[in-house]
């Protein structure tokens, strides 16, 4: 019998895709950061995005501050409405937690949920909440609706050969802190949206050894890196850049001919943000192959 840790997560994902259906007015289905839907709007796409934490797996309770954890569980929904070019509208909350869990404990978690979504004027305006046995992990889960121009969407499946790939910030050693306090990308999506076609783009969830792969197999192409020009964190190292994961960066690829005024106009808007080029990509079956796996859920 074979297992989900057999195949690990894309295989997995990939196999359920065969089963469903959309209709007409799915733009993006299954696959990018988001999905993004035509409700008739003759400016404006909604963006719909589901995610969860999983204790154990993105955070650890008893080490964990409540109210960094909430940031995190909303952070992580409306960073992938940023790598559509959007922003985030409505959400909804369910969370699972044993029945020992303290009140203040949940009331602490929801303080840095609100926070996260006041930041980015954004509404809780439901969910659900659920028990699991003692002993088990907690979930919580975030789902929501956000909206994006349609002359701003960009997903992972835009890029070409010959297009120049950026990353944002600094990479790995996420785990440190970072992947609790990360603040999403969402005004430099929004300023990249607004000024230049983007080709191709993603937030870094996973790292880039393995979200870079994800994104180039969308855009039908293959990728050159150059291992030199990867922005690790101090106190890191280049394995660690390429695979630790939760870095939440933004990765995106833009035609060559106007990379270089996307570098020259970056830092006047971002100073405190690095960009950097970090390779290009290219024809399908050429290119670079990562020796890193990055995370894959099952597998990891």
């Amino acid at each position: 019998m074979q297992t989900l840790g057999d195949m690990g997560e894309d295989a997995v994902v990939a196999r359920v895709l065969k089963v469903l259906n959309q209709k007409d007015s799915v733009v993006v289905g299954p696959g990018d950061d988001c999905a993004v839907v035509d409700i008739g709007k003759a400016d404006t796409y909604m963006l719909l995005k589901t995610d969860c934490l999983v204790q154990g797996i993105h955070y650890e309770s008893d080490s964990s501050d409540p109210f960094r954890v909430g940031w995190k569980a909303v952070a992580r929904v409306i960073s992938d409405f940023s790598a559509m070019g959007g922003i985030a509208d409505h959400l909804l909350v369910t969370i699972a937690m044993p029945p020992d869990t303290s009140i203040g404990y949940v009331e602490n978690l929801y303080d840095g949920m609100q926070k996260c979504a006041s930041f980015f004027d954004a509404d809780i305006c439901g969910g659900e909440t659920s028990s699991v046995p003692i002993g088990s992990a907690a979930v919580i889960s975030i789902a929501g609706t956000g909206s994006v121009e349609k002359r701003r969407l960009v997903s992972r499946s835009g890029g070409k050969s010959g297009d120049v790939i950026f990353v944002t910030g600094t990479l790995g050693g996420s785990i440190q802190g970072k992947h609790l306090d990360f603040t999403p990308r969402v005004a430099e999506a929004r300023w990249l949206t607004e000024n230049f076609k983007i080709g191709a783009m993603m937030d870094l969830s996973d790292g880039v050894a393995c979200d870079l792969p994800r994104l180039a197999e969308a855009s039908q192409c293959g990728y050159r890196i150059d291992p030199d020009m990867i922005p690790v964190n101090d106190g890191c190292d280049l394995h660690q850049a390429l695979s630790d994961g939760e870095d939440y960066e933004l990765l995106f690829a833009v035609d060559s001919q106007i990379a270089d005024v996307v570098v020259k106009a970056w830092p006047k808007i971002f100073s405190a943000t690095p960009l950097t080029k970090i390779g290009e990509l290219c024809d399908p079956g050429g290119g670079d192959r990562f020796e890193e796996d990055g995370w894959q859920h099952f597998n990891s």
